[in-house]
Protein backbone atom coordinates (compact mmCIF):
# COMPACT_ATOMS: atom_id res chain seq x y z
CA UNK A 1 0.00 0.00 0.00
CA UNK A 2 1.59 3.20 -0.72
CA UNK A 3 2.36 6.46 1.79
CA UNK A 4 -0.85 8.55 2.50
CA UNK A 5 -0.54 11.96 1.42
CA UNK A 6 -1.09 14.41 4.25
CA UNK A 7 -1.50 17.39 2.13
CA UNK A 8 -3.59 15.79 -0.06
CA UNK A 9 -5.96 14.65 3.14
CA UNK A 10 -5.50 17.87 4.74
CA UNK A 11 -7.04 19.92 1.59
CA UNK A 12 -9.74 17.43 1.61
CA UNK A 13 -10.35 18.43 5.63
CA UNK A 14 -10.19 22.02 4.99
CA UNK A 15 -13.18 21.76 1.82
CA UNK A 16 -14.92 19.86 4.35
CA UNK A 17 -14.65 22.51 7.33
CA UNK A 18 -15.59 25.40 5.05
CA UNK A 19 -18.38 24.11 2.86
CA UNK A 20 -16.56 24.45 -0.33
CA UNK A 21 -13.47 24.60 -2.59
CA UNK A 22 -13.55 28.40 -2.79
CA UNK A 23 -13.29 28.68 0.59
CA UNK A 24 -11.11 26.28 0.94
CA UNK A 25 -8.82 27.48 -1.46
CA UNK A 26 -8.85 31.03 0.05
CA UNK A 27 -7.95 29.57 3.79
CA UNK A 28 -5.08 27.83 1.92
CA UNK A 29 -3.80 31.05 -0.02
CA UNK A 30 -4.36 28.14 -3.05
CA UNK A 31 -6.52 28.25 -6.47
CA UNK A 32 -9.39 26.35 -6.11
CA UNK A 33 -8.06 24.32 -9.32
CA UNK A 34 -5.14 23.26 -7.22
CA UNK A 35 -7.23 22.24 -4.21
CA UNK A 36 -9.53 20.12 -6.63
CA UNK A 37 -6.75 18.50 -8.23
CA UNK A 38 -5.24 17.45 -5.02
CA UNK A 39 -9.06 16.02 -4.11
CA UNK A 40 -8.62 13.96 -7.15
CA UNK A 41 -5.47 12.34 -5.90
CA UNK A 42 -6.37 11.57 -2.52
CA UNK A 43 -9.70 9.82 -3.88
CA UNK A 44 -7.34 7.92 -6.43
CA UNK A 45 -5.43 6.86 -3.23
CA UNK A 46 -8.83 6.12 -1.39
CA UNK A 47 -10.18 4.55 -4.48
CA UNK A 48 -13.33 5.82 -3.97
CA UNK A 49 -15.35 9.47 -3.98
CA UNK A 50 -14.73 11.73 -1.24
CA UNK A 51 -16.90 14.75 -1.82
CA UNK A 52 -20.03 15.71 -3.37
CA UNK A 53 -22.10 18.80 -4.41
CA UNK A 54 -25.03 20.25 -2.62
CA UNK A 55 -26.35 22.96 -4.45
CA UNK A 56 -23.61 25.60 -3.78
CA UNK A 57 -21.85 23.64 -1.08
CA UNK A 58 -19.32 20.66 -0.82
CA UNK A 59 -20.11 18.18 1.59
CA UNK A 60 -18.35 14.68 2.14
CA UNK A 61 -19.86 11.27 0.63
CA UNK A 62 -19.86 8.34 3.11
CA UNK A 63 -16.74 7.20 2.46
CA UNK A 64 -15.75 10.91 2.61
CA UNK A 65 -17.34 11.33 6.39
CA UNK A 66 -15.43 7.93 7.02
CA UNK A 67 -11.84 10.10 6.12
CA UNK A 68 -12.90 13.09 7.42
CA UNK A 69 -13.66 11.93 11.04
CA UNK A 70 -10.34 10.62 11.22
CA UNK A 71 -8.60 13.36 9.23
CA UNK A 72 -10.50 15.52 11.60
CA UNK A 73 -8.77 13.90 14.96
CA UNK A 74 -5.72 14.04 13.13
CA UNK A 75 -5.53 17.92 12.50
CA UNK A 76 -7.13 18.57 15.76
CA UNK A 77 -4.14 16.88 17.72
CA UNK A 78 -1.70 18.43 15.86
CA UNK A 79 -3.09 22.04 16.63
CA UNK A 80 -3.18 20.66 20.26
CA UNK A 81 0.83 19.79 19.81
CA UNK A 82 1.19 23.28 17.83
CA UNK A 83 -0.51 24.82 21.27
CA UNK A 84 1.28 22.31 23.53
CA UNK A 85 4.99 23.46 21.95
CA UNK A 86 3.77 27.17 22.26
CA UNK A 87 2.85 27.71 25.99
CA UNK A 88 5.99 25.54 26.75
CA UNK A 89 8.78 27.60 24.73
CA UNK A 90 7.64 31.01 24.79
CA UNK A 91 8.45 33.25 27.61
CA UNK A 92 5.32 35.37 26.98
CA UNK A 93 2.08 32.78 26.57
CA UNK A 94 0.61 33.96 23.27
CA UNK A 95 -3.43 34.25 23.82
CA UNK A 96 -5.62 35.09 21.06
CA UNK A 97 -8.71 36.07 22.33
CA UNK A 98 -12.67 37.13 20.07
CA UNK A 99 -14.40 39.88 22.09
CA UNK A 100 -18.32 39.82 20.76
CA UNK A 101 -18.84 43.60 19.82
CA UNK A 102 -22.01 44.13 21.71
CA UNK A 103 -19.79 43.16 25.16
CA UNK A 104 -18.68 46.22 27.28
CA UNK A 105 -15.35 47.00 26.55
CA UNK A 106 -14.93 47.56 30.74
CA UNK A 107 -16.52 44.04 31.32
CA UNK A 108 -14.11 42.55 29.15
CA UNK A 109 -10.94 44.09 30.32
CA UNK A 110 -12.02 43.04 33.83
CA UNK A 111 -12.41 39.26 32.57
CA UNK A 112 -9.30 39.45 30.47
CA UNK A 113 -6.95 40.74 33.46
CA UNK A 114 -7.83 37.29 35.52
CA UNK A 115 -5.61 35.94 32.33
CA UNK A 116 -2.64 38.16 33.18
CA UNK A 117 -0.38 35.77 35.65
CA UNK A 118 1.73 38.00 38.40
CA UNK A 119 5.25 37.63 36.10
CA UNK A 120 2.61 39.36 33.37
CA UNK A 121 4.26 36.41 30.97
CA UNK A 122 1.51 36.38 28.48
CA UNK A 123 1.02 38.06 25.39
CA UNK A 124 -2.32 39.18 24.80
CA UNK A 125 -3.76 39.37 21.09
CA UNK A 126 -7.99 40.62 21.11
CA UNK A 127 -10.06 41.01 18.32
CA UNK A 128 -13.42 42.56 17.83
CA UNK A 129 -16.14 40.95 15.74
CA UNK A 130 -19.63 39.10 15.58
CA UNK A 131 -20.24 36.28 17.62
CA UNK A 132 -20.91 34.27 14.33
CA UNK A 133 -17.53 35.24 12.89
CA UNK A 134 -15.33 34.69 16.06
CA UNK A 135 -17.00 31.04 16.52
CA UNK A 136 -15.34 30.76 12.69
CA UNK A 137 -12.41 31.66 13.55
CA UNK A 138 -12.45 29.59 16.48
CA UNK A 139 -13.23 26.79 15.16
CA UNK A 140 -10.57 27.37 12.26
CA UNK A 141 -7.61 27.18 15.19
CA UNK A 142 -7.25 31.11 14.66
CA UNK A 143 -8.47 32.13 18.23
CA UNK A 144 -7.99 30.48 21.67
CA UNK A 145 -11.10 31.50 23.33
CA UNK A 146 -14.37 34.06 22.94
CA UNK A 147 -16.32 36.14 25.00
CA UNK A 148 -19.39 36.43 23.75
CA UNK A 149 -23.27 37.04 25.00
CA UNK A 150 -24.64 34.18 23.96
CA UNK A 151 -23.17 29.88 24.04
CA UNK A 152 -22.27 28.25 21.50
CA UNK A 153 -24.74 25.14 20.15
CA UNK A 154 -21.75 22.40 20.17
CA UNK A 155 -24.15 20.27 17.87
CA UNK A 156 -23.39 22.79 15.38
CA UNK A 157 -20.19 23.66 16.37
CA UNK A 158 -19.05 20.39 17.76
CA UNK A 159 -15.83 20.51 19.95
CA UNK A 160 -16.42 23.92 20.61
CA UNK A 161 -18.05 24.29 24.41
CA UNK A 162 -19.52 27.17 26.42
CA UNK A 163 -19.16 28.32 30.13
CA UNK A 164 -21.37 31.08 31.62
CA UNK A 165 -19.70 33.25 33.58
CA UNK A 166 -23.03 35.06 34.75
CA UNK A 167 -25.31 37.50 33.93
CA UNK A 168 -26.87 41.29 34.69
CA UNK A 169 -30.33 42.39 34.11
CA UNK A 170 -31.26 45.05 31.58
CA UNK A 171 -32.36 48.95 32.58
CA UNK A 172 -33.32 51.78 30.76
CA UNK A 173 -31.55 55.19 31.28
CA UNK A 174 -31.66 58.83 30.36
CA UNK A 175 -29.59 62.37 30.84
CA UNK A 176 -32.85 64.22 29.90
CA UNK A 177 -35.70 65.65 31.75
CA UNK A 178 -37.78 63.12 32.84
CA UNK A 179 -41.55 64.06 32.39
CA UNK A 180 -44.19 62.93 35.08
CA UNK A 181 -44.58 59.45 33.38
CA UNK A 182 -44.75 55.90 34.33
CA UNK A 183 -42.43 53.43 32.67
CA UNK A 184 -42.70 51.47 30.23
CA UNK A 185 -44.80 53.72 29.22
CA UNK A 186 -42.41 56.12 28.69
CA UNK A 187 -40.69 54.21 26.08
CA UNK A 188 -43.32 54.91 23.43
CA UNK A 189 -42.93 58.61 24.00
CA UNK A 190 -38.92 59.16 24.18
CA UNK A 191 -36.48 58.12 20.79
CA UNK A 192 -34.43 54.80 22.00
CA UNK A 193 -31.72 53.49 21.59
CA UNK A 194 -31.74 49.48 21.69
CA UNK A 195 -28.40 47.03 21.23
CA UNK A 196 -28.80 45.98 17.43
CA UNK A 197 -30.80 43.72 16.18
CA UNK A 198 -28.12 41.44 15.22
CA UNK A 199 -27.21 40.73 18.65
CA UNK A 200 -28.11 38.27 20.88
CA UNK A 201 -29.91 41.29 23.09
CA UNK A 202 -31.20 43.14 21.19
CA UNK A 203 -33.31 40.26 19.58
CA UNK A 204 -34.81 39.92 23.42
CA UNK A 205 -35.81 43.21 23.50
CA UNK A 206 -37.62 43.71 20.32
CA UNK A 207 -39.22 40.70 21.74
CA UNK A 208 -39.66 42.19 24.90
CA UNK A 209 -41.55 44.88 23.48
CA UNK A 210 -44.26 42.54 21.76
CA UNK A 211 -44.67 41.15 25.10
CA UNK A 212 -45.48 44.19 26.44
CA UNK A 213 -47.73 45.78 23.89
CA UNK A 214 -45.11 48.34 22.99
CA UNK A 215 -44.21 50.18 19.95
CA UNK A 216 -41.38 51.71 20.48
CA UNK A 217 -40.06 54.78 18.26
CA UNK A 218 -36.26 53.74 18.03
CA UNK A 219 -33.81 56.17 16.75
CA UNK A 220 -30.44 54.05 16.39
CA UNK A 221 -30.23 50.10 17.31
CA UNK A 222 -26.04 49.40 18.00
CA UNK A 223 -24.00 46.24 17.90
CA UNK A 224 -21.02 48.08 20.19
CA UNK A 225 -22.83 49.71 23.84
CA UNK A 226 -20.02 51.64 24.34
CA UNK A 227 -20.83 53.70 20.75
CA UNK A 228 -24.51 53.92 21.78
CA UNK A 229 -23.70 54.87 25.16
CA UNK A 230 -21.20 57.76 23.44
CA UNK A 231 -24.15 58.72 21.10
CA UNK A 232 -26.23 59.17 24.07
CA UNK A 233 -24.13 61.89 25.28
CA UNK A 234 -25.25 63.97 22.28
CA UNK A 235 -28.57 63.49 22.28
CA UNK A 236 -29.80 64.09 26.25
CA UNK A 237 -33.41 63.73 25.09
CA UNK A 238 -33.08 59.70 24.21
CA UNK A 239 -33.84 56.78 26.06
CA UNK A 240 -31.00 53.98 26.19
CA UNK A 241 -31.19 50.42 27.22
CA UNK A 242 -27.95 48.99 28.87
CA UNK A 243 -26.75 46.48 31.51
CA UNK A 244 -27.81 47.45 35.22
CA UNK A 245 -24.25 46.46 35.90
CA UNK A 246 -22.49 49.43 34.16
CA UNK A 247 -24.69 51.35 36.39
CA UNK A 248 -22.26 52.86 38.32
CA UNK A 249 -19.71 53.73 35.82
CA UNK A 250 -23.24 55.41 33.79
CA UNK A 251 -23.44 57.80 36.97
CA UNK A 252 -20.41 59.31 36.14
CA UNK A 253 -22.34 61.21 33.38
CA UNK A 254 -24.35 64.25 34.91
CA UNK A 255 -27.45 63.98 35.12
CA UNK A 256 -27.63 60.14 34.35
CA UNK A 257 -31.07 58.95 35.28
CA UNK A 258 -32.31 55.37 35.89
CA UNK A 259 -35.76 55.01 34.22
CA UNK A 260 -36.51 51.52 34.74
CA UNK A 261 -35.16 47.85 35.11
CA UNK A 262 -36.31 45.05 33.20
CA UNK A 263 -36.05 41.69 35.13
CA UNK A 264 -37.31 39.65 32.42
CA UNK A 265 -34.46 40.95 30.33
CA UNK A 266 -30.69 39.15 31.38
CA UNK A 267 -27.42 39.76 29.55
CA UNK A 268 -25.37 36.73 29.91
CA UNK A 269 -22.10 36.47 29.57
CA UNK A 270 -19.89 33.30 28.39
CA UNK A 271 -16.39 32.14 27.34
CA UNK A 272 -16.76 29.66 25.04
CA UNK A 273 -13.45 27.34 24.00
CA UNK A 274 -12.01 24.49 21.90
CA UNK A 275 -12.24 21.29 23.79
CA UNK A 276 -8.19 21.39 22.91
CA UNK A 277 -7.53 24.59 24.69
CA UNK A 278 -8.85 23.82 28.53
CA UNK A 279 -5.63 23.28 29.07
CA UNK A 280 -4.48 26.70 28.17
CA UNK A 281 -3.07 28.65 31.29
CA UNK A 282 -5.79 31.73 30.10
CA UNK A 283 -8.45 29.46 30.02
CA UNK A 284 -8.60 27.53 32.93
CA UNK A 285 -8.02 31.50 34.93
CA UNK A 286 -10.96 32.72 32.84
CA UNK A 287 -12.71 29.05 34.01
CA UNK A 288 -12.09 28.87 37.72
CA UNK A 289 -12.75 32.40 38.03
CA UNK A 290 -15.40 34.13 40.18
CA UNK A 291 -17.27 37.01 38.45
CA UNK A 292 -19.81 37.73 41.45
CA UNK A 293 -18.63 40.98 42.68
CA UNK A 294 -18.01 41.81 39.04
CA UNK A 295 -21.46 41.33 37.77
CA UNK A 296 -23.43 42.30 41.49
CA UNK A 297 -25.19 45.82 41.33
Amino acid sequence: MSHLNYNHLYYFWMVCKQGSVTKAADALFLTPQTVTGQIKALEERMDGKLTKRNGRSVEPTELGQLVYKYADRMFGLSYEMLDIVNYSQRSNVLFDVGVADALSKRLVSKILMTTIPADNSIHLRCFESTHEMLLEQLAQHKLDMILSDCPVDSSQSPGLFSKKLGESRMSFFTSGHIDNVSFPEILEQRRLLIPGSRTSMGRKVLQWFDQQGIQPNILGEFDDVALMKAFSMYKEDVIFLAPSIYMSEMRDKRNLQLIGDIEDLKEEYYVIFAERMIQHPAVKSVCEADFTDLLAF
